[in-house]
């Protein structure tokens, strides 16, 4: 049945009239969008609980008071805080696997959708205004704030649990997958799991590590960058965890020898999340990775790529030529794929056919043509690649050249009218080159279809809120190359360390990056086989700034650390 529009809900009810209607749809256009009810509020046509009520009745349910009410704390304890004020709900009842909940937002009927998922409850949604969800959440759960290691806590002391985890394991006797789901399924191991999951896609964890050792059973967490480890839950759940995550995404249970990958997809917080997930049978047990791809926070956007505007400047002229090869290289995880990404939804225009090819697709672009590789049935990026030249495309984008049949198919799309991105594993940009040849690339293919290459990785910002002065070490310095003259009147900053950063210091990431654009002199050089070395000089002398030149730029602007710029750069020679 066709919702009733809240407009004429609030018209009935007789707080606006048709007059007050047509000026807050107006002030809705102008606002770019806003909900209609919030354009009301901030009129001040009406309260908050006189808009709570008009919702209630579109959407057929009630609305609720929560400053006197009284919660259960086992009621209370479903939904974990960090639920609570990802999904803005407050938990109100729970009978015969109902959960009653209270949201300011039941237009949002993803919430409910989202919490059966993860809470296996069927859920019943009620009306509050805004500002007592907020009071709430920060009045029940100040007292009842429940952190990982709280719950981890609670694991350890549950005997009932162990018990079905030893029965489930096989440790006294045969598998029984009945119990192997039953204990996948139960509330514990759910809700440390969905804490965990929610608790890494809040700090932006690019992946989440599942570890079993002969003792311990560690959770990591990777963001910016690096590994963080949260505390352990039982050993004798890690069994349990990691048969909730292959239920989860699909894989076989019942198979604990071999490798095994898949994806969870889920909606948090109204963006959808997707989870690749790897199983690797190991000593002790099974490991398992999984890879966030957060596609609401990641923001397609040259602009925010991080290039400084001259560079920025002449990549944009490069992606933009009819035809040719460029190419996007760095070590896994250093932003490649953000950065090609970012490029073609700048190219994304009506006139021009996009077709990529990946492995896997990691996020979806309207209006361009996305195929995901599976090496398994032959579908391979060479095989593939081929089909796409007969689909009239305007531009290409590969995955990644990993052998020399894809490299030849690339060289002959350029050679053909189209623009090819792609990328590669290499230290820097010059080094491109060189890696192009050995694979097979004729020196005269490469000259005739390469226009740029772009090297770059990611190092770790310092932390806004807890950076200081610092004197770097000498030996710091000496790695850096740099003299006291250099230093002379610079600044070095470093992240102290607080709440906001986990006491790591820093916060963020920052983007390094070497843009070599091929001249006719460096396309003499590849003719005549030159070395690595004699490239990067060549192209230092046309104006390429190193990533180390980079990253010292950033660094004296007070951005990062030497040390995360000796991490993450070489030395050239």
């Amino acid at each position: 049945m066709a919702l009733k529009r809240l407009g004429q809900i609030l018209i009935d009810l007789g707080l606006i009239d048709e007059m007050q209607l047509a000026t807050m749809l107006e002030e809705q256009s102008l606002r770019g969008g806003d909900l209609i009810g919030k354009v009301g509020l901030s009129l001040g046509y009406f309260t908050d609980e006189q808009l709570g009520e008009a919702l209630a009745e579109q959407w057929g349910t009630t609305f609720v008071t929560l400053y006197d009410r009284k919660i259960e704390p086992d009621v209370l304890s479903v939904i974990s805080e960090p639920m609570a004020q990802l999904y803005r709900v407050v938990p109100l009842d729970l009978k015969n696997d109902r959960l009653t909940i209270a949201s300011a937002e039941p237009q949002k009927i993803q919430v409910a959708d989202e919490l059966r998922t993860l809470l296996g409850y069927d859920v019943h949604v009620c009306v509050a205004t805004d500002t007592e969800i907020e009071r709430a959440i920060e009045k029940l759960y100040s007292s009842h704030t429940e952190s990982v290691e709280s719950l981890v806590d609670d694991l350890e002391h549950d005997e009932d649990l162990a018990a079905k985890a030893a029965a489930a394991a096989g440790t006294d006797g045969p598998t029984d997958l009945t119990s192997v789901e039953a204990l996948a399924e139960s509330a514990p191991v759910r809700k440390l799991l969905n804490m965990v999951l929610l608790l890494a896609i809040r700090d932006g964890a690019s992946d989440i590590h599942f570890e079993p050792f002969e003792s311990e059973f560690r959770i990591r967490l990777k963001a910016d960058g690096v590994l963080q480890e949260m505390v352990p839950p039982p050993k004798h759940l890690a069994f349990a965890i990691t048969t909730r995550i292959k239920v989860m995404a699909n894989l076989d249970i019942a198979e604990r020898r071999m490798p095994q990958d898949g994806r969870i997809e889920l909606s948090v917080g109204g963006h959808p999340v997707d989870l690749r997930v790897s199983v690797l049978p190991t000593l002790f047990g099974e490991s398992v990775v999984m890879r966030v791809l957060d596609r609401g926070v990641v923001s397609l956007d040259l602009e925010k790529v991080g290039m400084d505007q001259q560079m920025l400047r002449r990549f944009r002229e490069v992606i933009k030529r009819p035809n040719g090869i460029v190419l996007v290289t760095g070590p896994t995880g250093s932003g490649k794929t953000t950065t090609l990404y970012s490029a073609l939804s700048e190219l994304n225009e009506i006139e021009d056919k996009l077709i990529t090819t990946e492995d896997p697709v990691e996020y979806d672009i309207d209006g361009i043509v996305q195929v995901p590789i599976d090496a398994d049935i032959g579908n391979t990026f060479a095989a593939c690649l081929r089909s796409i030249l007969r689909q009239d495309p305007d531009r290409i984008l590969v995955g990644e050249i990993r052998d020399v049949e894809t490299a030849e198919i690339a060289v002959q799309a350029s050679l053909t009218g189209h623009m090819v991105f792609s990328t590669l594993h290499t230290n820097d940009a010059p080094s491109t080159v060189t890696r192009l040849r050995d694979m097979g690339v004729p020196p005269f293919l490469i000259t005739a279809t390469v226009e740029a290459i772009l090297a770059q990785r990611l190092v770790r910002r310092i932390c806004t809120h807890c950076r200081e002065e610092v004197v770097p070490p000498a030996d710091v310095l000496a790695d850096l190359e740099l003299t006291t003259e250099q230093t002379a009147g610079k600044t070095f900053y470093r992240g102290k360390g607080c709440e906001r950063c986990n006491r790591t210091g820093y916060k963020g990431r920052l983007g390094l990056f070497e843009l070599l654009i091929m001249n006719d002199d460096l396309r003499d050089m590849v003719m005549r086989n030159a070395s690595t070395e004699d490239l990067r000089e060549a192209a230092r002398k046309g104006g390429m700034v190193t990533l180390r030149e980079s990253g010292m730029a950033g660094m004296f602007t007070g951005l990062t650390t030497a040390e995360e710029i000796i991490r993450e750069t070489i030395l050239e020679a």
